[in-house]
């Protein structure tokens, strides 16, 4: 039997592991719809793919237990991580400022290319700059980022709450507004449905020219979004310096907060789900429903999320370590989804002819996959081939990536 392999790390937290890969597992579930169905079928299934019998149960089901849950989870971690990274460069003298800008300004350029040749949903983009922001906070102890936190959110809140009065008719909307939410929670005009499933259901140079006029940019996902990204990824700064993602906490603790928080939100997602179904998916509420009433309970689902997931962490578990495995190549695993699911979309025509509810078959697949090559992997080689490439550019060096074993 060969020796164990020296760690890439001086010490690895294999609590976060653990969650970032149950995140990155759960993320898949959510993103599905984005990857085979027009994006409009992200929000509303009056889009495509089907709103009745087994396609509107998929659909209530991952509105009450996912969509925008893993999102807030990695968003969570992206800052706790940040923390964790910027520790040990200033640990060992390097500017954590400089360090921290620099994969930043790598992960954004990753993005742009994942963004425009790849899939349109990406977040990386997003995340390098709501990170680059994120380092204003990084000195501030754990309860006032808690409370920047809730601040942000509050006024994200705010603004779109502001957009869904309009909708309801306070003040009369713009058209052009309201012509975007229709086209982004309700059902596109034909023309433009027929447009995105001809460019993909093309070839792959096709769909890369669809996407690079359709996508959007990175700058508008942070006008959009970006309050509530940054929340998130405060929210996640908070537990780790409290010592709440890294397991500090008692069993108990975890056990109470997980009940609490899981209790009272998931009914109410669930009641949101309802009237949604019950109203008919009129784009209005699910825009209310998807951008202010989920938002607003998120963080407690996602902090139940986590607080279950250590509980169920296991150090010497064989299930946890091949999960935590998933974490620590998380980003290869995100990568590697889209580049898989655009061949199949894309690449063999399947594009839109899949019903919801058949998409989820694909979860389990690509568990397993996850599953079986993330251990495979990190027993020959340090880092996962995109955290290697995120690493070496970072460092504008090649960085080494076979294991170093110990002497026999």
């Amino acid at each position: 039997m060969s020796p164990p392999p020296t760690p890439p790390s001086a010490s690895r937290i294999g609590q976060l592991d653990f969650i970032r890969g149950i995140a990155v597992m759960g993320i898949l579930l959510a993103n599905l719809p984005a990857f085979a169905l027009p994006a409009a079928a992200y929000f509303s299934p009056l889009a495509w793919g089907g709103h009745r019998g087994a396609d509107a149960v998929a659909w209530f089901v991952n509105f009450v237990l996912v969509e925008g849950k893993m999102r807030g989870l990695f968003s969570m971690l992206f800052g706790a991580s940040m923390l964790l990274v910027i520790d040990r460069a200033e640990a060992t003298g390097r500017s954590g400022l400089r360090v921290h800008l620099t994969r930043m300004a790598v992960l954004f350029a990753i993005g742009l290319v994942h963004l425009y040749l790849i899939w349109w949903g990406d977040i990386l983009a997003h995340y390098a700059l709501v990170g680059a922001i994120a380092y204003l906070f990084i000195r501030l102890p754990a309860r006032l980022l808690l409370l920047f936190s809730l601040l942000f959110l509050l006024l994200d809140l705010l603004m779109s709450g502001g957009v869904a009065a309009m909708l309801y008719g306070a003040t009369p909307p713009a058209a052009d507004m309201v012509r975007e939410i229709v086209g982004a929670f309700g059902t596109p005009p034909r023309a433009a449905l027929d447009a995105e499933l001809t460019a993909y259901r093309g070839t792959l140079a096709q769909a890369a020219a669809y996407r690079w006029t359709h996508a959007g940019s990175p700058l508008e996902e942070l006008w959009i979004f970006g309050l509530q990204t940054l929340s998130a990824m405060l929210l996640g700064m908070a537990a780790y310096r409290a010592g709440f993602l890294t397991g500090s906490w008692s069993r108990r603790t975890y056990g109470w907060i997980a009940a609490v928080t899981l209790a009272l939100t998931l009914p109410l997602y669930a009641l949101i789900g309802a009237h949604s179904i019950a109203g008919g998916f009129d784009y209005r509420w699910i825009f209310t429903a998807s951008v202010i009433l989920g938002p607003a309970i998120r963080p407690l689902t996602t902090v139940g999320y986590a607080a279950l997931a250590l509980l169920a962490f296991r150090a010497d578990g064989r299930m946890s370590a091949r999960i935590a495995a998933a974490g620590r190549v998380a980003f290869s695993n995100y990568l590697g989804t889209s580049v898989v699911m655009l061949l199949l979309f894309t690449g063999l025509h399947q594009f839109g002819t899949w019903p919801r509810a058949t998409l989820y078959l694909l979860a389990p697949v690509m568990w397993g996959v996850m599953l079986a090559w993330s251990p495979w992997w990190l027993d020959r080689f340090a880092y996962g081939p995109m955290e290697w490439l995120w690493r070496s550019l970072s460092r504008a060096r090649r960085e080494p990536i076979r294991v170093r074993r110990a002497p026999n």
